[in-house]
């Protein structure tokens, strides 16, 4: 499901419009609606934002770790598994947006004013089985892509409230 690259403008252009864009599509939610599941084995407005902070969490530290340290070596680490270690599932959907929309702010701090050369930063990437080399620019591009879809999700889940 590899799409064209995106340009590093690109890229923080989604990333900075996430968390609003979120904020928009469930601002006349209610705290049940957005805990609802479309069906048994769907995830609610809830479940996709804990997803997104966990994956947040773990791509975002790797791009962290790239641009602070030389060639660090990182251990993969699922953000399905990473999710179990947090409380975001448990977590009411406002105050998880506003940790959210923080830490995106953060992040974008970091990345914002990061040379075009400092995108090609790298880390070797272990624990996944093959041993890999990543960039700050593929995990940004992962992110990106990742939410987009997420978001359309959300809008998705959304559109089958009863209103």
């Amino acid at each position: 499901m590899r799409s064209q690259s995106l340009t590093i403008e690109q890229i923080l252009t989604l990333l900075a419009e996430t968390p609003p864009r979120l904020a928009a599509l469930t601002a006349d939610l209610t705290p049940a609606q957005l805990q609802t599941k479309p069906s048994h084995d769907e995830w609610s407005t809830n479940d996709v934002l804990a997803h997104l902070r966990a994956c947040a969490d773990v791509w975002g530290n790797c791009m962290v770790a790239m641009i602070e340290e030389d060639r660090p070596v990182l251990r993969a680490v699922n953000p399905l598994t990473w999710i179990k270690k947090t409380d975001y599932l448990d977590l009411a959907f406002r105050p998880s947006l506003r940790s959210f929309a923080t830490q995106r702010a953060n992040l974008l701090a970091v990345l914002s004013p990061l040379p075009p050369e400092g995108w090609s930063r790298a880390a070797t990437v272990t624990g996944a089985g093959k041993v890999l080399e990543r960039t700050v620019l593929f995990y940004g591009q992962w992110l990106a892509r990742h939410e987009r879809q997420h978001v359309k999700q959300v809008e998705s889940i959304v559109n089958t409230m009863p209103r």
